[in-house]
């Protein structure tokens, strides 16, 4: 009986001794307080589109706080091989944009930027790459809807290729509003005004690359672009996506794809960066220091296509505010005079010369949810 006892005591105190020994693991990497300098940076060669860079700042892999830092102002501009610069001007912070230009296709360029702390970086020497026309976009509905790109070179120059996009949509705010207002005046809406349509744009986040160097023909069928989940706002009416194509060498494909691993679970290369990425980009005051980013240049083109509501089927958008129920108010002797305390609320219609009926503001103006009302040009 004893020796029983003593196998039961035995049993019970391991696991009590292997619960004591836990001790939570937290890898040096992710301490490390490291804001290494993060460059988008295509120059584009067309005499219609000024290039965009973005310069920012990594976070730390527990930085919950804020999740860009953009580097500001910096002086930056774009060196050819016969030593001419082309400058970039700060548009808002962390971006930098350029007048639109035309480039020498048989020439080089290099990224030169001077951060405001007396960082200096610059990249290789890098070719322009030929972009080859948008053959078309395509979609098609499986429940969610699918967005494809179909793109070839029949001269063969262009094999590696990365995509971007600009989705915008039309949408209505759930209750038409007759009124507004402004600075405690009512007045009525007429199309300058409005607030019941509205118009929104965002652009693509993710890495889009692509490659036909594996294929018999130098064609790219099908290249998934953007889903778009079944019921979405976006096709609540009509939607636009407008996609771009760009040419890469080999050696920016290669580190596109790599980057692209690294950030399909974190964002973009603003976010943590798990592993170390060797770009063309480089410290000059600073060899050691690690630059995040790849400089390339290439021509671009682009395609736009519509899908409406009626192109799909069974696609029901459900606004998932708050209840839009009307409330009536009694109005100041001079109906055009709006006071109602909060500021929540919007104006909505008038029911006689002594009742004005108000909702929230997110239920009467489209602009809450973040899109214009005014319709884009290409619309």
């Amino acid at each position: 009986m004893k020796k029983t006892l003593s196998i039961l005591t035995v049993i019970f105190t391991v696991p009590a001794l292997l619960i004591s020994c836990k001790r939570p693991y937290e890898p040096p990497a992710i301490k490390v307080d490291n804001k290494f300098l993060a460059i988008d940076a295509t120059l584009i060669n067309s005499a219609d589109s000024p290039s965009v860079f973005t310069i920012s700042r990594t976070v730390k892999l527990t930085d919950t706080t804020q999740s860009i830092y953009p580097e500001s102002g910096a002086i930056v501009s774009v060196e050819d091989s016969t030593g001419s610069s082309f400058p970039f001007f700060e548009r808002e912070p962390g971006k930098y944009v350029s007048a639109p230009l035309s480039l020498n296709a048989s020439d080089k360029y290099r990224l030169k930027i001077a951060t405001s702390s007396g960082g200096q970086y610059a990249s290789d020497f890098i070719n322009v790459e030929q972009t080859p026309p948008i053959d078309s976009i395509s979609w098609q509905q499986q429940n969610d809807v699918f967005i494809f790109l179909n793109t070839h070179d029949p001269s063969n120059n262009t094999v590696y290729y990365r995509w971007d996009f600009a989705e915008t949509w039309q949408y209505t705010s759930p209750l038409d509003a007759e009124l507004s207002q402004d600075k405690g005046h009512i007045f009525y809406v007429d199309s300058t005004n409005q607030t019941h349509t509205c118009w929104r744009t965002t652009n693509s986040t993710q890495l889009l690359t692509g490659t036909s160097v594996a294929l018999t023909q130098n064609v790219i069928n099908k290249a998934a672009i953007a889903t778009i989940p079944r019921n979405s706002q976006k096709i609540s009416s009509r939607y636009s996506i407008l996609v771009k194509q760009y040419g890469l060498s080999e050696k920016a494909y290669q580190y596109f794809q790599v980057l692209k691993k690294t950030t399909e679970n974190l964002g973009s290369i603003f976010d943590a960066q798990p592993t170390q990425l060797s770009g063309n980009i480089h410290s000059v005051s600073n060899p050691s220091e690690i630059v995040i980013g790849y400089f390339t240049a290439s021509s671009v083109t682009q395609k736009r296509i519509f899908i409406s509501k009626n192109e799909v089927t069974d696609w029901n958008y459900v606004y998932s505010g708050r209840e839009c129920d009307a409330t009536t108010i009694s109005t100041n002797p001079d109906i055009y005079l709006y006071n109602y305390p909060d500021p929540g609320f919007a104006p909505y219609y008038f029911s006689s010369s002594s009742s004005l009926f108000i909702a929230r503001k997110e239920c009467v103006d489209c602009r809450t949810q973040g899109g214009v009302n005014q319709k884009p040009p290409y619309w």
